[in-house]
């Protein structure tokens, strides 16, 4: 196992050692890199402002419940929920969802075309296919991801808006003092470290995973899979340790 781990380990650093390459037409890796940026950003847009939507109420919601009863002001609603949407939740469980839609589409297009000798095609034309088919969507992933992040971190503050004003738990002033109030800039700072790094890490692992995915339809959906289920781990592996090391 721990042989099989270091070999995997060896093949990725050397995919993305290999990525770094000159591009032999800028123009094209340009185009790849917009296409890819729409696909992971307008795709994503949708189901990542709903979830931060919810988040922001369920917080929201539930803080106003351990509020309730006690000698805390109720603005203290909407100032956690922003602190708590931006330290922790926008990037991470953003980060999580897309690991699952963009990771797992990543790995199965690349996948694809292994599997279709379409990269094979590519490599004897001359073309380096690791900075062509991998670098474009990493590099589109760490633009458009922490894009998706702050969009997900104002979404979410205004659902728990929304919530707590509809629920009767905080006046819309006290709600909006409560966001203004004890603000710091550097966790913004932190979310968008954050978002960084688990975009290369979603990107990075599923292009891998699609880029040596062994033959046959089974082992190309194992490949998607494994590449969802890896990233997820990492990215809270990685949480951990920016906490660790940001905080």
């Amino acid at each position: 196992m721990q042989l099989n781990f270091l070999e995997e380990l060896g093949r990725y650093l050397i995919l993305m050692r290999t990525m770094f390459a000159a591009p032999e037409n800028f123009k094209m890796y340009w185009k790849e890199t917009l296409r890819q940026m729409n696909d992971i950003g307008v795709g994503s847009l949708g189901i990542v402002a709903l979830i931060a939507l919810f988040i922001g109420a369920v917080t929201a919601v539930q803080f106003a419940y351990q509020l309730e009863g006690s000698f805390i002001p109720s603005y203290y609603i909407g100032y956690i929920v922003r602190d708590s949407t931006i330290i922790e939740l926008a990037p991470t469980i953003s980060c999580l969802v897309l690991a699952g839609k963009v990771g797992s589409n990543i790995a199965a297009e690349i996948g694809g075309m292994r599997q279709k000798e379409q990269i094979d095609a590519l490599e004897i034309m001359g073309v380096n296919t690791a900075a062509y088919l991998v670098g474009p969507k990493i590099f589109a992933g760490c633009i458009v991801i922490p894009c998706l992040v702050i969009i997900a971190a104002g979404v979410s503050i205004v659902g728990g808006y929304f919530a707590a004003i509809n629920s009767g738990f905080v006046t819309s002033t006290d709600y909006v003092f409560g966001v203004h109030s004890f603000f710091e800039e550097y966790y913004v700072f932190m979310m968008l470290v954050k978002a960084v790094v688990f975009a290369f890490i979603l990107t990075s692992v599923a292009c891998y995973k699609g880029y040596y995915v062994a033959n046959g339809s089974i082992e190309l959906g194992k490949s998607s899979t494994q590449a969802v289920v890896l990233s997820n781990i990492l990215i809270l592996l990685a949480d951990y340790l920016i906490a660790l090391l940001l905080t």
